[in-house]
């Protein structure tokens, strides 16, 4: 028994003083460590200060009952139970609550839930609660901040702004405010961030902050060691987008209910404004597998490379143009809309009939035929005629993607004659869109460079960066290419990029309109055009429309993609309407580019003269020198009436005594009234425009009349 006494003491020894130090540090490896504290994320914003992206702070209250004595504790619990119950944890009644805390306090629960995702103000209030109103260290009141982002917009342009989701060990997606503390570790470095979450995440994240915990339980529970709420980890930036809120609007819209009235499976938008390459609005939607609900899934616009059809044939006309190989009043065989080019049969999306047209006349009816015939003459005798197609196609920029700031922008394909998979028809297909891929960002940025005489502005989505409120970077506009072609060609492209709407017989005629002009190009391509012709499988469309407004002022481009439509199937039927619904919403915004309505100096007739002005005289005056209409003064009284005498307008003297009714009658509301009620006279008024009559007549003595009645019209 000594003996065994003896080997237990130097075990004793041995450990203390020997492998002390190490044991201790193992131990505190163990349940003490430093941990990383969440910084708030910084927001994202549109080009109005609108939020897009935001983060809100939430709250976890826990109490470690084990530092409360019994006599204390038992002294408050009633208390503590209809405080909670009552303004925390309303689910339970105050009976059930305080059977919950006394059975977590019996059981030695040192990490006791008051409240999840609490705000600011739930906590003050706790805090205000009996007993736990005192020192949180004395009392072991646990309060961790949480930051939880918000989409106000939801899924409007949420894969533009993008998300952060935390996944749990199985994968599936979990809200971080949800995540139990001892799995945060674990959850935060298994994140995916999207969009610009993605793009800015360094600069949103900010700056955490380390903070002792402590493991209190087998269950791998950590608490902070001191007040964790009084941690300030520094915020992260702001930033601020291109986005106008508006037309992010109108485009979600318009995309939305034509994807619901021809049963399309997906669609984008982009809409560009021309003179910066700003994009003001950036939409994708599609279905879910049930075809039950819209979503944003995947940023389609950039991320996705697709065969643009018809719509990319005005690259090859300005290959063709700049090359010299074409005029406008050229004429072609395009053989009724049907011809074989080598094993290969290629047909025009309508049955026009026509034999020969014009270069024009092709172009507004989108010939495939006929392009490519024109592209087989010129550009497809040899390699070097080949490899000369391409490069102005290179020249254009199509084969580079755009550079902007978004994560994953799909490079656009543009093969040439050396690729293992061309072939003698390749520059033929080619020319109307297929056998290359291009993003519709991509396309977008191409014709914005038409819209802008040639000039390639860089997308940009971003614009500022801020912090606290304060501009820290600038992001300007960036110029891709001083001019993609010559000037020749551009106004060559512009020309033909008005036929599809104002030609008699366009492919976009419907959607023409008298207030501005719309200048684009349709687009109809069956995007699964070698399963059908190899393996049968029905045809399926891809409907597009990209162009830009107004024609002869540009400030916006737009292009539209529509996947999969069952019904309409063409870019003129079911794209374009998208397009024009968006420009007549964009177009009143663009008030520099719209003619003023004084920028020409008129002529006036007797028929075409203002009738019957009465009001107050400066103010008549200033409005017909701003519209330039020439009048003779000849009223010396604060009132007067604007009279046709032929073909001239005279400005006539109009008496108003204080002591008599006048006459109202031409004078717009405010002027009428402005002379009744400065005469003590209530005034009732029915209908809109300019006082048409008066209830009673003029000249009588206004201390005879207290009311009287206005009635207005056109």
């Amino acid at each position: 028994m000594l003996l065994l006494g003896l080997l237990v003491l130097v075990r004793i020894l041995h450990l203390q003083y020997v492998k002390g130090d190490e044991l201790i540090a193992k131990a505190n490896e163990k349940t003490i460590r430093m941990r990383s504290i969440e910084a708030q994320r910084g927001n994202i914003l549109s080009a109005d200060g609108s939020l897009l992206a935001t983060t809100l702070p939430y709250y976890k209250v826990h109490w470690d009952l084990q530092a409360i004595k019994p006599d204390t504790f038992y002294k408050y619990l009633d208390t503590l139970s209809i405080c909670i119950a009552t303004f925390i944890n309303t689910d339970l009644t105050v009976g059930a609550y305080r059977n919950k805390l006394l059975q977590a306090y019996q059981a030695n629960n040192r990490y006791f839930q008051i409240g999840s995702n609490l705000s600011y103000l739930q906590v003050e209030r706790i805090r205000s609660f009996p007993l736990l109103n005192r020192n949180e260290r004395e009392i072991g009141l646990i309060t961790e901040p949480r930051n939880k982002r918000q989409y106000p917009f939801r899924a409007m342009a949420s894969q533009t702004v993008g998300q952060i989701r935390y996944r749990d060990a199985q994968g599936q997606t979990v809200n971080f405010s949800d995540i139990p503390n001892r799995d945060i570790e674990a959850i935060i470095k298994d994140t995916v961030i999207t969009g610009l979450e993605s793009a800015f995440d360094e600069i949103l994240a900010g700056e955490s902050v380390r903070w002792l915990m402590q493991k209190i339980d087998n269950n791998n529970t950590w608490i902070p060691v001191g007040d964790i709420s009084k941690i300030e980890a520094r915020a992260g930036k702001d930033i601020v987008t291109t986005i106008d809120i508006n037309i992010q609007s109108a485009a979600h819209e318009a995309l939305t209910r034509t994807l619901e009235k021809y049963e399309a499976d997906a669609g984008c938008v982009v809409v560009l404004e021309v003179a910066t390459g700003d994009i003001k609005a950036m939409a994708n939607l599609g279905y879910t597998t049930d075809r039950k609900t819209l979503w944003e899934f995947s940023n389609y616009a950039i991320t996705q490379g697709v065969e643009p059809g018809s719509s990319f044939k005005i690259a090859s006309m300005m290959a063709l143009y700049e090359d010299g190989k074409i005029r406008l009043d050229d004429t072609l065989d395009l053989n009724q809309g049907k011809m074989n080019f080598y094993d290969q049969t290629m047909e025009d999306a309508s049955a026009h009939g026509l034999y020969r047209a014009s270069v024009e006349k092709a172009f507004e009816i989108s010939s495939n035929v006929g392009i490519a015939k024109l592209v087989d003459k010129n550009f497809n005798k040899s390699k070097e005629d080949q490899e000369r197609f391409i490069g102005y196609l290179r020249n254009f920029r199509l084969d580079r993607p755009t550079g902007v700031t978004f994560p994953n922008e799909d490079e656009p394909f543009i093969k040439g004659p050396t690729d293992k998979d061309w072939s003698g028809i390749s520059a033929l297909w080619m020319s109307i869109g297929y056998e290359l891929e291009i993003t519709p960002l991509q396309l977008a940025t191409f014709y914005n460079a038409i819209a802008n005489n040639g000039k390639m502005m860089k997308p940009r989505l971003v614009s500022e960066i801020r912090s606290y409120g304060q501009t820290a970077q600038i992001f300007k506009p960036e110029v891709l290419s001083r001019s993609i072609a010559k000037d020749e060609t551009i106004k060559f492209a512009k020309y033909l990029l008005l036929r599809p709407v104002e030609g008699s017989n366009g492919t976009a005629r419907s959607i023409r309109t008298s207030q501005y002009r719309i200048a684009g190009k349709t687009g109809t391509a069956i995007y699964n055009y070698k399963d059908h012709v190899t393996k049968g499988v029905p045809k399926r469309y891809r409907a597009s429309f990209s162009g830009y407004f107004p024609a002869d002022n540009p400030a916006y481009t737009c292009v539209v993609f529509i996947t999969n439509p069952r019904t309409g199937l063409y870019g003129g039927v079911v794209a374009a309407p998208v397009f024009r619904e968006i420009a007549d919403k964009c177009y009143p915004k663009a008030v520099e580019v719209q003619p003023a309505i004084n920028d020409k100096k008129a002529t006036y007739t007797d028929k075409t003269l203002p009738y019957l002005q009465v009001g107050f005289k400066d103010e008549i005056k200033i409005i017909f020198d701003f519209l330039g209409i020439p009048y003779y003064e000849q009223a010396n009284t604060a009132w007067s009436v604007a009279e046709i005498r032929h073909d001239s307008l005279y400005l006539t003297m109009l008496n108003m005594q204080d002591d008599i009714i006048p006459n109202v009658v031409g004078m717009g509301l405010r002027d009428a009234l402005y002379l009744l009620e400065n005469r003590g006279i209530r005034v009732n008024v029915v209908g809109v425009g300019k006082v048409k009559s008066q209830s009673v007549k003029a000249g009588r003595n206004r201390q005879s009349v207290a009311e009287m009645t206005l009635v207005l019209g056109a």
